[in-house]
C-alpha cells in the first residue's frame, strides 16, 4: 500500500509537468520573476528545499509560538508547540525526541546566531522567544543548503530575522511606530506588542520593541484540561543601524533581545509523559541574543562581504519542590530536578560573496570563515564544558544557460574539554574534524519547467552531553541525503492575470553511527514533499503542500519502523480576496492514519482539523494603517492528538488581533 500510494503520488505529479507544458506555446518563454500573491511563495528558481514565511503570513497565522509558525511547512511536524517550553520541532523525522527537545539534527539562528538547544532531559527544544519579534523565517529541509551555517544538519535549518526601523519608518526620516492587541479565547490568552521606530538621518535608525504573551490552560475537544502549563511571556528587542561610507556602501547593526519566563509549582516534565512522577520545580528561564553584523558591499562585484558576530546565552534554572514527586525526595530524582543549566554560544562569521565569469558560467561565489566557542556550566543532571570550533566552507553557484551548478564544501574543526571544578570528573579533552559538502544540479527549459537533483554528506560532531559517555566523543554521527524533483511556474496559463507554481521533492537520508538515540545505530528516512500555489486575477487563491514520509531504524531490536518519523499530511488552503481591504480563507489539515508503528506502540487515528481566517485592511480615511484579524482554529472543536505529540491539540479557538501603524 505504501509502494502504490508514492507510486501514485509520483506518478500524478510525473504526469502534470508535461501537461502544463503542452498548455503553452510552444516557442520557449522568457519568464519574468514571478511572485505569488497568496499565503506563501513556492521557491520554484532554487533546488534547495526551502519555505519563506514572510511578515504577512506571521501576522496571518496569529501563532503563540514560533513552532506553530512554522508547522505549515510540509515535512515540519511539532511534538505538541502550544507552549514555548514544552515545543519540539521535527523536520524530516529529526530534531524533537521523547526525551529531548532535540538531537542536533535541526538548527536553529536569530540574524545568524546559533540558538545552543541542548539535550536537557524532558524539557523542549527551548526556543523561548516571540514570534512577533520577527518578520522572516526561512525554513530549509534537509542538508543541502546547510554548508554556509554550520555542520550536522541533517533534518532542516530554521532561520529567524528580526524587525527592522526602516520596515516602519520606510527610509524616511521620521517616527513611526505599530501598536498589536491580540485575544484567544482557548486559554484566555492576551498578547501586546508595542514598536517605535526613528530615523534621526537618513543613515541612521533606531528600533524598540516589547511584546507581553499570556496565556492560561487550554482545553482540548472535549473541554479537558490539555496539560500544557499556563505561560506568562516578556520580551523585548532594541536594534539599531548605521549606513556610512562616501557611497553609503557600508553598515553596522547591532540587536539584542531577551525573554523570560518565570514558572512556580510547576511540572519538571515539559512533555507530560511520566504522569507527574518527577514531580514540580520553580523554574526561571532567561534568553538573550546579542548580533553586531558589518556589512561592506562597494560598487565591486569580487567584494561584498558580511561579518556576523554573536552571543546567545540561555539560562534555566530549576528548584525542587519538596515532597511534590511520587517518587519521594531521592537523588535520582532531586539532582535532576534541582539542575541549574546555562550555555552560552559565541560566534564569528566572516562571509565574502564574489560574482564574476569564467568563460561561458557566471559565478556566484560564497566563501566564509567562523570561529565558535559555546560554553556550558556543569549541573547536576549534565557534564559542562567548552566546545571550541574552527570552520572554513564555499558554495558556488555557477550558471550557464539553463543550468545552475552547486558545489559546496565545509571543513570543520574541534576541540572539546571538560569542565575541571570539584564537582565533575578530571578535565579530558578530545579533538575532532570534519570534511563535509554536496552537489546541486539544476536546469530550468525556459518554459516554466526546471528539474533538480542533490547529493549531500554532513557529520555531527561530538556534543558537551555526551561526556558521560566516552565512546562517543572521538565518534561523529554521519548522514546522507540525496534528493530529485522537478518545479513549474507561469503566469497567464488558464486565464489571464493567473498564476501557477509547483515544486515536488522526493528525498532519501541515511544516518549512521548514531549516538542521539539509545539502542538505535542506523535511521533511514525517504519521503516526498509538494509545495504548489495557485492565484487569479480576481482575488481566488488556493495552496496545497503535503508530505509522505517513511522511516526505518536498525538497533538492538533488530529492523523496525523509526520511532520518530513523522506521518502524512496534506494542507489546503483556499482564499478570496474580495477587495483589497478584505481577505477570506479556510484552511484544512489532513493527518493520515499513523500505522507503522513498532511492536507495543499503538497506532493513532488521523484526522482532518478546519481553520478559518479574516483579514481586514482600510485603505482609506480614520482607519487608514489599522488592521483587524479574526481567525478560529479547529473550527468544529474536535479532540484529537496528533503522531509524535505528548498531549491532545487545543479545541476551538477564536482569535483576535487589532493592530495600527502609525
Amino acid at each position: 500500500m505504501r509502494s502504490r500510494r508514492y507510486v501514485a503520488l509520483l506518478g500524478g505529479t510525473a504526469i502534470l509537468f508535461p501537461l502544463l507544458a503542452a498548455a503553452q506555446d510552444a516557442a520557449p518563454v522568457v519568464l519574468d520573476t514571478i511572485s505569488v500573491e497568496s499565503k506563501r511563495e513556492v521557491e520554484t528558481d532554487t533546488a534547495i528545499p526551502i519555505s519563506r514565511i514572510d511578515q504577512r503570513e506571521i501576522d496571518d497565522r496569529q501563532a503563540s509560538t514560533v513552532a506553530e509558525l512554522i508547522d505549515s511547512v510540509p515535512g515540519v511536524s511539532l511534538m505538541n508547540g502550544n507552549t514555548p517550553g514544552g515545543s519540539g520541532i521535527n523536520i524530516r523525522g529529526f530534531g524533537a525526541t521523547g526525551s529531548y527537545g532535540t538531537d542536533q539534527m535541526v538548527m536553529i539562528q536569530v540574524d545568524g546566531a546559533t540558538q545552543g538547544s541542548e539535550e536537557l532531559y524532558r524539557i523542549g527544544t527551548q526556543l523561548y522567544t516571540d514570534p512577533s519579534l520577527y518578520k522572516e523565517i526561512d525554513v530549509q529541509r534537509g542538508t543541502v543548503g546547510s554548508f554556509e551555517y554550520g555542520s550536522g544538519v541533517v533534518g532542516g535549518l530554521v532561520r529567524l530575522r528580526t524587525k527592522d526601523a526602516s520596515d516602519f519608518t520606510g527610509g524616511q526620516i521620521g517616527w513611526a511606530g505599530r501598536q498589536t492587541f491580540e485575544f484567544t479565547s482557548n486559554g484566555d490568552g492576551i498578547t501586546s506588542s508595542s514598536i517605535l521606530a526613528w530615523q534621526p538621518t537618513e543613515d541612521l535608525e533606531f528600533l524598540a520593541q516589547y511584546v507581553k504573551r499570556k496565556q492560561d490552560r487550554q482545553d482540548d475537544g472535549a473541554g479537558n484540561d490539555l496539560g500544557a502549563e499556563p505561560f506568562d511571556l516578556p520580551s523585548y528587542m532594541v536594534k539599531g543601524k548605521f549606513t556610512f561610507g562616501a557611497a553609503r556602501d557600508q553598515s553596522l547593526t547591532l540587536s539584542y533581545n531577551d525573554t523570560q519566563i518565570s514558572e512556580r509549582d510547576m511540572p519538571y516534565d515539559q512533555f507530560g509523559l511520566g504522569g507527574g512522577m518527577f514531580g514540580n520545580v520553580d523554574r526561571d528561564i532567561d534568553t538573550r541574543t546579542t548580533v553586531l553584523e558589518y556589512d561592506y558591499n562597494p560598487d565591486n562585484p569580487l567584494i561584498h562581504v558580511v561579518a556576523n558576530l554573536s552571543y546567545a546565552d540561555q539560562k534555566i534554572d530549576s528548584s525542587y519542590i519538596p515532597g511534590s514527586s511520587p517518587l519521594g525526595d531521592i537523588p535520582t530524582v532531586t539532582e535532576l530536578l534541582n539542575a541549574d543549566h546555562r550555555y552560552e554560544t559565541t560566534k564569528l562569521t566572516i562571509k565574502n560573496t564574489a560574482d564574476f565569469a569564467t568563460g561561458a558560467f557566471r559565478h556566484e561565489l560564497r566563501t566564509g570563515i567562523e570561529f565558535i566557542r559555546k560554553e556550558r556550566a556543569e549541573a547536576n543532571s549534565a557534564p559542562g564544558g567548552k566546545d571550541r570550533r574552527i570552520a572554513v566552507f564555499a558554495v558556488d553557484d555557477i550558471t550557464s544557460g539553463g543550468w545552475t551548478i552547486s558545489p559546496a564544501l565545509r571543513y570543520e574543526t574541534q576541540e572539546l574539554t571538560r569542565s575541571g571544578d570539584a564537582t565533575s570528573a578530571n578535565p579530558t579533552r578530545y579533538d575532532n574534524d570534519a570534511v563535509m559538502g554536496g552537489l546541486s544540479l539544476r536546469y530550468a527549459f525556459g518554459n516554466g519547467i526546471s528539474v533538480f537533483a542533490s547529493a549531500a554528506y554532513t557529520e555531527n560532531l561530538p556534543i558537551l552531553d555526551d561526556f558521560d559517555t566516552p565512546g562517543y566523543m572521538n565518534q561523529p554521527q554521519k548522514a546522507r541525503t540525496w534528493e530529485i524533483g522537478a518545479a513549474y511556474e507561469r503566469g497567464d496559463l488558464f486565464s489571464g492575470g493567473d498564476r501557477l507554481a509547483v515544486k515536488a521533492n522526493l528525498y532519501r537520508t541515511d544516518v549512521w553511527d548514531v549516538t542521539s538515540y539509545s539502542n538505535v545505530t542506523d535511521v533511514s528516512m525517504k519521503g516526498l514533499e509538494i509545495e504548489s500555489s495557485y492565484v487569479m486575477a480576481n482575488g481566488f487563491y488556493a495552496d496545497l503542500n503535503a508530505n509522505i514520509t517513511e522511516g526505518d531504524q536498525i538497533g538492538v531490536a533488530g529492523p523496525q519502523y523509526w520511532t520518530n518519523a513523522p506521518t502524512d499530511r496534506l494542507r489546503l488552503t483556499l482564499g478570496q480576496h474580495l477587495t483589497e481591504e478584505l481577505d477570506l480563507s479556510w484552511e484544512a489539515i489532513a493527518s493520515a492514519r499513523m500505522d507503522r508503528v513498532n511492536t507495543g506502540v499503538d497506532e493513532r487515528a488521523g484526522n482532518v482539523v478546519h481553520n478559518i481566517r479574516a483579514t481586514y485592511r482600510p485603505q482609506s480615511g480614520v482607519l487608514q494603517g489599522a488592521e483587524v484579524r479574526v481567525g478560529i482554529e479547529n473550527v468544529f472543536d474536535k479532540e484529537y492528538q496528533n503522531w509524535l505529540a505528548t498531549r491532545n491539540a487545543p479545541g476551538r479557538n477564536v482569535k483576535l488581533t487589532l493592530a495600527k501603524s502609525f
